[in-house]
């Protein structure tokens, strides 16, 4: 099964939201087959913004970080199509833009899995089904993407 990773799930396996955060994140992703993970192009955007921004990291600690990331899953490109698909999904669900592209990316790479604190948790759209992996219950695709029974 193909799984998208969103902004949040990187940002706190980096220990943005503290030591806790960051094990949880570190739990998370070391239970994934690194073969079926991806991220969107728009969450490395994000992350850096994220680092530079909130977390007040330097530029050159961002790039070292995007970069450390785009070399451990393999990026999916922000293509036209991606925007377009985009620009529908935050139209009819009112979800932000960036939110609809890294979700539309998710859905055009066939990924079945998004793990996302920020969308709604169970959200279905186009194949790709969103998961919160810090919430109590965890959905039954991420227990699957996890080896989790």
């Amino acid at each position: 099964m193909r799984v998208a990773l969103d902004t949040n799930v990187l940002a706190r396996a980096d220990g943005v939201n503290g030591a806790t955060m960051k094990n949880q994140a570190v739990e998370i992703l070391a239970k994934l087959s690194v073969q079926t993970v991806f991220v969107p192009a728009q969450v490395l955007a994000e992350l850096f913004n994220l680092l530079v921004r909130k977390d007040k990291q330097t530029p050159a600690y961002a790039r070292e970080t995007i970069l450390r990331w785009r070399g451990q899953f393999p990026v999916m490109e922000t293509s036209g199509d991606v925007i377009a698909s985009a620009v529908d999904l935050a139209e009819r669900h009112r979800l932000s833009i960036w939110d609809s592209i890294v979700l539309s990316s998710a859905a055009e790479a066939g990924c079945a899995l998004l793990i996302s604190e920020d969308l709604q948790d169970g959200f279905e759209w186009r194949g790709v089904t969103v998961a919160n992996p810090f919430g109590r219950a965890k959905n039954e695709l991420l227990r699957r993407a996890l080896g989790e029974r």
